[in-house]
């Protein structure tokens, strides 16, 4: 499975013309992507229309040497296959900068923009005119509620069958919402850029827990993984060693990292991890898996802090499948300290990788940590990273959801990161590899665009109302909780009694 240079770019040259509902529009400069982001400032960002046609991706070459020049606030010219863009970062740069040096205008955002975007009107259905309109819905006919109950021997139902649960406009701790009321369409018309990530540091959690700022736990993709098919993935099963959770002492060393590097938080809007906006993303198209994050807003940046939900207790099928994904990462990556036709064994699923990048989503200045499975190397020797999954095989049942979710999540993972390939291991319901499968994540959207299942853009569009609602919210030195819960309809914030000690320990040692 071989990786020619010339297919690392995740988005291509005609990107910008082909997907234009992927908010993934290049410009000729970054005047023009500056400008026009501008005016979506001055709109409040939440409800205008933040077009921009600032390039939108990432190459997925994440070297430590291509950042070098940019820790410092310079201002990069980047040439990516014939078109220049701007690093829009940089604090000396001669164009005026989105925000200005001093950011004031940024952290003036409204929660509610003056300028809302338009709400399409509803389709009214047609069907059946001979009919009168009788029986569709609860008295459209003007004929009043009549005086037969409700038919059925069920009770009528409050709050949709939830109870005060989730009735949060009765919790002290609430906030505020943000009710999901746009249709795709409307999301669909707003062009949000997305500027090219690149990686500032990173570091490597190893066997046993300690970290380090280094690569040392990167591992090199193996090419030749088409000649494992048929492996077990079972395989070391009995010696492998769970994921601990670590709560915010996770966030404590992507924080630390930070600090390793020098990396400025002046210029910085939000720090978290990659996984809080790959939940945001998805929100757009999933709305029935319920998440929640904390969210803490500190000089000026608003730290997100991953909460992992209580789940129902694992069976051992459950940990058997989550191993075959760790199994299948092994077999796919090259182990100097596994001999030729060595079985899998001693698996941990603790050791980690994870790269620490900066990118800028509409006028959001995103610093974030995201673990990375494996890298590759173009023939020039040019780093990309590689990301590894596993799904049961499809079928003729299984497709559509496949498409329609599981491609949702790749591609927002690959994408948010630059991550150009993703390389998929199918199994079968035994837990043996049958096929392995190489995408292009600039190709997903084209997969899914002929069938309508979901628009990159449109998540894109969504993640930029949430996160001006969310910054426009906030108060300085103030702790919430953002959560996705039933009945789905909302986003809601909730106050917070404390800030994880990560943070404050943080926030104390800059």
């Amino acid at each position: 499975m071989d990786f020619p240079e010339q297919d690392v770019d995740i988005f291509g040259e005609l990107e910008g013309q082909d997907n234009h509902g992927d908010g993934a529009r290049q410009s000729s400069s970054s005047s023009s992507s500056s400008s026009s982001s501008s005016r979506s400032s001055s709109n409040g960002s939440d409800g205008g229309e933040t077009s921009s046609g600032g390039s939108a991706s990432a190459s997925g070459s994440a070297s430590g040497s291509s950042s070098e020049g940019e820790d410092n606030g310079e201002e990069v010219e980047k040439k990516v296959h014939g078109y220049e863009e701007r690093d829009l970062f940089g604090s000396d740069s001669d164009e005026k900068d989105l925000f200005g040096s001093d950011n004031e205008d940024y952290c003036k955002t409204l929660a509610t923009s003056p300028f809302p975007v338009p709400v399409l009107p509803a389709i009214r259905n047609t069907n059946n005119q001979n009919r009168g309109n009788f029986g569709r819905g609860r008295w459209q006919n003007d004929r009043g509620a009549g005086i037969l109950p409700r038919p059925g021997p069920y009770p009528q139902r409050h709050n949709y069958g939830y109870g005060s649960k989730f009735n949060n406009r009765h919790d002290e701790r609430f906030v505020s919402e943000l009710k999901l009321t746009k249709s795709e369409e409307t999301l669909s018309r707003k062009c949000i850029a997305f500027q090219e990530p690149c990686e500032l540091a990173c570091y490597s959690r190893v066997e046993g827990g300690d970290v380090h700022f280094d690569d040392r736990s990167l591992r090199l993709f193996k090419r030749l993984i088409t000649e494992d098919v048929g492996a077990d993935l079972n395989e070391g099963y009995d010696t492998f060693i769970e994921k601990k959770d670590l709560g915010s002492e996770g966030f404590g060393d992507l924080l630390a990292a930070i600090r390793n590097r020098n990396i400025p938080l002046g210029n910085i809007h939000f720090v978290t991890f990659r996984n809080n906006l790959n939940k945001i993303l998805a929100t757009a198209y999933i709305r029935n898996e319920p998440w929640e994050m904390g969210v803490h807003k500190r000089n000026g940046v608003v730290y997100l802090d991953v909460h992992k939900l209580p789940e129902r207790p694992k069976s051992d099928l459950d940990r058997r499948r989550c191993y075959w994904g760790y199994c299948f990462e092994s077999l796919a990556t090259e182990d100097p300290r596994r001999a030729d036709g060595e079985g899998i064994h001693h698996v941990d699923a603790n050791a980690e990788y994870c790269s620490v990048i900066k990118t800028k989503l509409g006028a959001h200045r995103i610093l974030m940590g995201a673990e990375m499975d494996c890298c590759d190397s173009t023939d020039d020797g040019r780093r990309f990273y590689v990301e590894l999954k596993t799904s049961r095989e499809l079928d003729y049942h299984t497709e559509e959801r496949y498409e329609r979710e599981k491609l949702l999540k790749f591609w927002i993972q690959s994408f948010l990161a630059g991550v150009p390939y993703i390389v998929i291991g199918f199994r079968d319901d035994g837990g043996r590899l049958v096929r392995t499968e190489r995408l292009r994540t600039k190709d997903i959207t084209q997969r899914v665009k002929m069938k309508n299942y979901w628009q990159g853009g449109v998540c894109l569009a969504f993640a930029d109302e949430v996160l001006c609602w969310l910054y426009g919210t906030v108060k300085e030195n103030e702790d919430y909780i953002l959560q996705f819960a039933p009945p789905f309809n909302r986003l809601e914030l909730l106050q917070a009694q404390s800030c994880p000690d990560a943070i404050s320990n943080h926030v104390q040692q800059l």
